[in-house]
């Protein structure tokens, strides 16, 4: 039922700059608390970002907090991670994620993009 698509990612030099784009079909964004992981290759997967559904509550991780914002647009029911002064050990797959009530604090989320790569150069 509830379907993401992501895009945006791509090659970025060192200090550039990336918008990740997901798009939600089947639900309603707001509905959902929301996140955006990661994983580098031979690594677990991170939490990067995370919004309760009513964007009340948010979470950066230390590492790209300063540099990475989240932000969603209602009318087109799509989610965003702006990725500001990118370094070489941001490079991994990205993913956008949905959950229900509760998926913030659990982390465990329902729905999941297919992945988008973000590679840094150095």
């Amino acid at each position: 039922q509830v379907q993401l698509v992501e895009s945006g990612g791509g090659l970025v030099q060192h200090g550039g700059s990336l918008r990740l784009s997901c798009v939600v079909s089947g639900g309603t964004l707001t509905s959902y608390d929301r996140a955006w992981f990661r994983r580098a290759p031979g690594q677990e997967r991170e939490l990067v970002a995370a919004v309760t559904s009513n964007g009340r509550t948010t979470y950066l991780a230390d590492s790209v907090k300063g540099r990475f914002t989240s932000s969603r647009n209602n009318a087109k029911n799509t989610m965003y991670l702006q990725m500001n002064s990118l370094k070489p050990e941001d490079t991994a797959v990205y993913y956008c994620a949905l959950g229900g009530a509760g998926s913030f604090v659990t982390q465990q989320y329902a729905y999941w993009g297919q992945g988008t790569q973000v590679t840094v150069s150095s």
